[in-house]
């Protein structure tokens, strides 16, 4: 069933679209992710245009990961906290993406700048978390169960103006969280994404937070920095496709429900490794098109104005 999408200019199947949105969604209940990051490049191979892509999808993201945050918080796995004090980086990232979003778009380099991004940044997460999850499965399996972690002391604990953080069972500098916000809300402005696939990681290595309390945590900070990111491209911009946001929207809801039951019957190292074969088989996509069809970034034409 073919609709035509009004700002985008494209005819899509619906089906295809709803079929979308469910996917994304249970990656997002599954792994605390936005899953803009797969849906985006998705929405690009279908024939969306990129600023349309990247607004509309900060707008699916929201639905998807507050029908998340619902499922965690019954579960009791969401630190508000520390959610606040990722969300206070966030918005003034997502504030500085626009502006550099904005300022691209009006050179006409915005396809090129989203798909790097998503290359490189994929490429080092990926690699860097799949890397940590083997480790960690292969100690599970010596020891016949997860390793007990010590808490070492690192950097981030040496740092100023430190704050609890009870759920997480952390006492650390919020410096550290103001930082990871602010990349990841410049991120979710310029590439379309909640951001995920950066704090999660990040949550994990840098703050040294339960991997259980992550998954939550991420999906209420995602939920506020997209929609600011929307509401700032819809004002700017006028690239909010709603026709298909509500469509993606409608798959969303339902796949993160799904996901989130599935994400607690698996091991926290099970997850992790998931998420990383993910990151990086989306990376590898988007490398080979960059690689193999110069003609749609560059074309040379005759001579003449």
């Amino acid at each position: 069933m073919l609709i035509y999408l009004p700002i985008a200019e494209v005819s899509v199947n619906a089906f295809l679209l709803l079929g979308l949105g469910g996917v994304v969604g249970v990656l997002s209940g599954m792994f605390g992710v936005g899953g803009g990051f797969l849906m985006t490049p998705l929405l690009f191979f279908i024939g969306i245009p990129p600023a349309v892509a990247v607004a509309t999808e900060a707008n699916q993201i929201v639905a998807s990961s507050f029908s998340g945050v619902l499922a965690h918080l019954r579960r009791r796995t969401v630190d508000l906290r520390m959610g606040c004090v990722l969300l206070a980086g966030g918005l003034v990232g997502a504030g500085l993406g626009v502006l550099v979003f904005n300022y691209l778009k009006s050179l006409g380099q915005v396809d090129l700048l989203v798909k790097l991004c998503y290359v490189v940044f994929l490429g080092v997460i990926g690699a860097l978390m799949f890397v940590e999850s083997l480790r960690a499965l292969r100690r599970s399996r010596k020891t016949g169960a997860p390793p007990a972690k010590r808490r070492q002391r690192t950097w981030v604990h040496t740092l100023p103006f430190k704050m609890k953080f009870r759920t997480s069972g952390l006492y650390i500098s919020v410096i550290p969280p103001l930082i990871v916000g602010l990349i990841v809300g410049i991120l979710a402005a310029i590439m379309g994404v909640g951001g995920g696939f950066i704090m999660v990681p990040a949550m994990i290595y840098i703050l040294g937070m339960p991997t259980k309390v992550v998954v939550g945590t991420s999906l209420f900070q995602i939920i506020f920095v997209t929609a600011f990111t929307t509401l700032l491209h819809a004002t700017t911009n006028f690239t909010v496709d709603m026709v298909l946001a509500v469509l993606l929207l409608v798959g969303g809801v339902i796949g993160a429900q799904i996901g989130t039951v599935i994400g607690t019957r698996l091991k926290a190292e099970q997850l992790r490794i998931l998420l990383a074969i993910m990151v990086l088989a989306v990376c590898g996509k988007l490398a080979l098109d960059l690689l193999l069809e110069p003609s749609e970034l560059y074309s040379l034409g005759a001579g003449g104005h």
